[in-house]
């Protein structure tokens, strides 16, 4: 199973690296683009620049919105070798991931060879649980009232996208009321996961963080 873990999906930064992984031309995968995240924003800019990026590198795209027809999501995922979730909403997301099925079948779809994309809440929803999105100020808020915050657990750690220091007392309070282990990134970061193994892909250094 592949997972790339982003803040901001596939800028110059990390690109790069995402693309060595292919074994063939950009324009023969297809992408299932998830921008359902996004929905709670009235400017989906962020949503709008992942979709343009993907286009940019030269994919093929189809857009699932996980209130469309379930049979329909599924049928348009089977049919794509790359899983993009954007970013917005976390909470939103997972609700919907809820509500649309997709947390029954993504993990058997990723293990047929897909490659799962998350950027931002699509990143954390891959981890163990998600409430780290709703940490410090700016933080995602709980509108749709979610009482179960258990992410997908495609991988065993949470990802902590657009890390900046004034981070990190904010992450250092929470670490020692958690089970598992929190990875920050800044936005020129990500982590790529390949069956158990991951590593730190961009700009920079690793930003370690110390359980009290």
């Amino acid at each position: 199973m592949q997972l790339f873990l982003t803040s901001t999906g596939l800028p110059p930064e990390t690109s790069s690296f995402f693309l060595k992984l292919l074994d063939r031309p950009t324009k023969d995968y297809t992408v299932a683009f998830i921008p359902t995240a996004g929905d709670p924003y009235d400017d989906k800019w962020f949503v709008k620049e992942d979709l343009d990026r993907l286009k940019e590198l030269g994919f093929q795209v189809n857009t699932v919105d996980l209130k469309q027809d379930k049979q329909v999501i599924q049928e348009l995922l089977i049919n794509s070798q790359i899983v993009y979730v954007a970013g917005g909403n976390t909470f939103y997301l997972l609700d919907w991931v809820k509500k649309s099925g997709l947390d029954s079948y993504l993990k058997r779809l990723l293990d047929q060879g897909r490659i799962y994309i998350g950027a931002s809440a699509g990143s954390i929803l891959a981890g163990p649980d998600i409430k780290s999105s709703s940490w410090g100020n700016g933080g995602d808020k709980n509108d749709v009232k979610l009482k179960d915050t258990k992410g997908l657990n495609l991988v065993p750690f949470v990802i902590h996208p657009h890390f900046t220091d004034k981070n990190r007392p904010i992450l250092q309070k929470h670490l020692s009321k958690i089970k598992y282990d929190i990875i920050p990134i800044t936005d020129s970061q990500a982590i790529y996961y390949h069956d158990g193994d991951w590593q730190l892909v961009g700009e920079g250094e690793k930003i370690s963080l110390t359980k009290k």
